[in-house]
């Protein structure tokens, strides 16, 4: 499928922009049910002194925005890093379609890590989950911001 890879290059090109304003590379981007391209984010917890803007969160308000409804139930995730509890709870209550995600994160992740959230039997939504698509870019994309920090 085409338009998987495409907009997870555009996710990954979220996440340099991110690394490019010293944010946690980390980018996300929503795709309709036709492959459109309806939002995309990098993380910007630091620019807006914001820790809940995380790239998902923000595309998830920008998708509902211009799609002009509270639930995405068309829509498709593709996002750089396993997302976190606060992301995976979004994405619960966005009702997205289908995640789509990069790098597994061991130390904050909440879908194959952690909390597992979506496993959970509290949680009212679940969406598709495809992960390890582009793992190895965005691991590197991880360590090379975290190894200039140090």
């Amino acid at each position: 499928m085409k338009l998987v890879p495409d907009a997870m290059h555009e996710a990954f090109r979220q996440a340099r922009a991110a690394a490019a304003r010293g944010e946690v590379p980390v980018g996300a981007v929503i795709a309709d049910a036709q492959g459109r391209i309806v939002a995309r984010a990098g993380n910007r917890t630091v620019e807006l002194r914001d820790p809940t803007a995380h790239a998902e969160i923000l595309a998830i308000r920008q998708a509902c925005e211009k799609l002009a409804s509270e639930r995405l139930t068309e829509c498709d995730l593709f996002v750089t890093l396993e997302p976190c509890a606060m992301c995976a709870a979004a994405i619960s209550h966005a009702r997205i379609r289908r995640l789509y995600y990069a790098a597994d994160d061991e130390k904050m992740g909440a879908v194959a890590h952690g909390p597992r959230f979506f496993a959970q039997p509290t949680c009212h939504h679940a969406p598709e989950v495809y992960d390890g698509l582009g793992a190895k870019e965005a691991a590197m994309l991880l360590r090379d911001f975290f190894a200039a920090r140090r």
